[in-house]
């Protein structure tokens, strides 16, 4: 079984690939650390958790959407 399947995620520079699972990791991190703040009772800390989570992934998104834009990647309908 191979680690990367798809042509399309080998075409990915690994230093991009880096930066991407970086990004997931990243707001998975984030997501999981304001879900225990709002467990523990600390709402302030959650919320401002929160919000870092949707900066955190809008920078994940648009490392992707630019990746794919410099490389030439074209979408598909």
């Amino acid at each position: 079984m191979r680690m990367f399947p798809s042509k399309r995620v080998r075409a990915i520079r690994p230093d991009c690939r880096f930066m991407l699972v970086t990004g997931a990791l990243l707001t998975a991190g984030v997501l999981t650390a304001g879900l225990i703040s709002f467990r523990q009772g600390n709402s302030q800390l959650g919320q401002k958790l929160m919000r870092a989570r949707v900066v955190v992934q809008g920078a994940t998104v648009a490392l992707m959407v630019g990746t794919a834009y410099y490389y030439g990647e074209t979408f598909k309908k």
